[in-house]
């Protein structure tokens, strides 16, 4: 089970790799996982990807996505891999007790939100409940929304919501924020923006959407209903990088790019979110998957492999 190459991951990034890869003739692998298609299987409607004037809903989109993929002859192993070997060539994935090998790698396997974890927020998830303004502010036009979190990324998600929405509350457990000081700054001066500190979410309900939320206050211990239209979680991302043993990685555990879309193994690339800490977008990752497998075809050719 010899192939070009092997791409783990089946998001944005993964599959615009896969139609490159195949279409460029190579024989493509992509280890899909159980839970195949990315974050963009979570969402509902997509508004903001080029080419859908009236939108499309995720999993849709990801669907076709595979289709194209398939279209071109790009093989798929709906399961989880296991372990990766890296050590020597060609490398080898793991599912299980079945190894595939590669002469070239794209790790695919984009972050996971990090979601609040209370009660009615799972079953809100494109009902209310987001994890990114820039997807979904829209779908918030004179409404009342909250914030959760004390980062960079919560004031630009509160930023993104001022145009939008008519009122942003934002949240943090703590009694100071740890974004910047021009960041903290932008948001206090904001009319439109109200401060929550010492506080934090207890549940989310709602019958159909989001309607109201639970929030205690971690100093006095009180817990008080608040109506709301929307909750978005900005507490960060943890990338799904663990399993992969000897390629280098940042403090927050995002994998390094050393040079277009490379990493510090040679024949070894990664695409998407499990790099990008800061787009966080499906185009950008299908952009970053379409470069990683032009760099791929490069390599290949270079290399003779």
């Amino acid at each position: 089970m010899m192939y070009d190459v092997i791409i783990i991951g089946s998001g944005p990034a993964g599959l615009t790799a896969a139609i490159y890869t195949t279409r460029a003739d190579l024989k493509t692998l992509v280890i899909s996982g159980v839970k195949w298609g990315g974050q963009l299987m979570l969402t509902t409607l997509v508004e903001n990807f080029p080419g859908f004037p009236e939108g499309i809903q995720g999993p849709e989109l990801m669907q076709n996505m595979r289709k194209q993929a398939e279209k071109f002859g790009t093989e798929f192993v709906d399961d989880d891999f296991t372990a990766a070997d890296f050590s020597q060539k060609p490398f080898k994935i793991s599912i299980g007790d079945k190894t595939y090998q590669g002469k070239a790698v794209i790790i695919a396997t984009g972050a996971d939100t990090k979601w609040l974890g209370v009660p009615g927020e799972k079953e809100k998830i494109g009902h209310g409940v987001s994890s990114c303004a820039p997807c979904d502010a829209a779908f918030f036009r004179n409404k009342n929304v909250i914030i959760v979190g004390g980062g960079d990324s919560a004031m630009e998600e509160a930023m993104v919501l001022t145009k939008f929405a008519e009122s942003i509350t934002l949240i943090h457990r703590r009694d100071a924020f740890k974004a910047s000081e021009i960041m903290q700054k932008r948001v206090k001066e904001n009319p439109k923006i109200k401060i929550l500190l010492n506080s934090e979410i207890t549940e989310i309900s709602g019958d159909l959407k989001v309607e109201k939320v639970k929030i205690k206050n971690n100093q006095t211990r009180k817990v008080v209903e608040m109506p709301i239209d929307g909750v978005f979680v900005a507490i960060g991302h943890m990338p799904n990088s663990s399993k992969f043993k000897g390629v280098d990685l940042d403090e927050q555990g995002f994998i390094k790019v050393h040079d277009h879309y490379l990493t510090n193994i040679k024949g070894v690339f990664v695409a998407g979110d499990v790099h990008d800490n800061h787009y966080k977008q499906a185009i950008t990752a299908a952009g970053f998957g379409c470069a990683a497998a032009l760099e791929v075809q490069k390599w290949l050719e270079e290399s003779h492999s």
